[in-house]
């Protein structure tokens, strides 16, 4: 098992790095850098049509040297690295404040709504899914394997437009948003984590609709392989009660799925969710990512996917571990 650990520790490392390496390549992409960026942006576009261009150009040219942009570019990663490892990620241009000031509220509330996304998948799909197999080829299974379809056709949006209206039309209420008006604002306590528990009902909804109704299926399949192996079938033949023949080993060995997609849930969340983030007014990383690319505010872009590279790689890293502890044939071939 340590020799397990220390494998899966190293390639996250590595991984890592090499997400470190594209997240600042990205940052060179474009012609210029920051300094010209940001002058260009401190002076309202005004950098190259204005009268002043030499002293414009010294200040711009002061600023490249106090960043270190004229350095080589192999020097520039390195201090780039050593700030992101002290968690300074520069600022941003569109924001005019630090990185971790603009990402910091948003990426809790992303991780908040990827657990919430989860808890939900995982309370409907396992009972479902777990029935679902028992009762194969029978009218319940046939109606679960429809509303399956349905959740899997249905797009996330289209479900939360749908709800949004609901709540206008049916009850007065807007469940838009993650928090109430005068607890967006306001310093973390109780009371706002039961607010945000109050709102967080329906964005896991939206976005754990399609997860839900593609893991009963997949919890279903699994389930019917394990449940047709010999081993199963000599515990029946031995009198062992049938829930608690199915619940001990073919559920443990289906389950593998859920624990194997927890590290793939924010790069998910993030991709499949801006456009109902947009919709439910979520203040979340995917609008932010969205708006830092469409505004060339490459330092803020890059630092969240760096940081949701490293949270996926974590994600990925936990889920080996869970996955070792939970399958003991992974350990052996890990």
């Amino acid at each position: 098992m340590i020799a397990f650990l220390i494998r899966r520790t190293m390639l996250a490392g590595l991984t890592t790095f090499a997400i470190s390496i594209l997240a600042f390549l990205a940052i060179q992409l474009p012609p210029g850098d920051f300094a010209s960026s940001y002058v260009e942006n401190l002076l309202g576009g005004s950098f190259f049509n204005t009268a002043g261009v030499l002293g414009e150009a010294a200040v711009e040219q002061q600023l490249r040297e106090d960043l270190g942009l004229d350095r080589p570019l192999v020097v520039q990663y390195a201090k780039w690295a050593i700030r992101v490892v002290r968690l300074d990620f520069g600022v941003s241009i569109e924001h005019g404040l630090k990185i971790t000031e603009v990402v910091g509220q948003r990426l809790l509330n992303t991780i908040l709504l990827a657990v919430g996304t989860i808890l939900f998948t995982w309370v409907l799909a396992i009972p479902i899914g777990i029935y679902s197999a028992v009762k194969h080829n029978t009218p319940a299974d046939y109606g679960v394997t429809f509303v399956g379809f349905l959740g899997l056709a249905i797009p996330d949006f289209l479900l939360g437009l749908a709800l949004l209206w609901i709540g206008f039309a049916y009850f007065d209420i807007s469940i838009g948003g993650l928090y109430s008006t005068e607890y967006i604002n306001a310093p973390w306590s109780f009371d706002k984590f039961i607010d945000l528990l109050k709102h967080l009902w329906v964005p896991a909804i939206v976005l754990g609709t399609a997860g839900t109704a593609g893991l009963i299926r997949i919890l279903r399949n699994n389930l019917l392989d394990e449940l047709a192996k010999p081993y199963v079938v000599a515990a029946r033949a031995r009198g062992v009660p049938e829930w608690k023949l199915i619940l001990k080993y073919p559920v443990r060995m289906a389950l593998n799925p859920f624990i194997s997609t927890l590290g793939y849930l924010l790069p998910f969340l993030l991709s499949g969710s801006v456009i109902v983030s947009v919709v439910l007014s979520l203040p979340t990383l995917g609008p932010t990512l969205l708006k830092a690319l469409l505004g060339e505010d490459l330092y803020l872009a890059s630092s969240i996917v760096l940081m949701l590279g490293v949270l996926t790689v974590i994600g990925t890293l936990l889920s080996d571990i869970l996955l070792a502890l939970f399958d003991p044939r992974i350990k052996l071939e890990g």
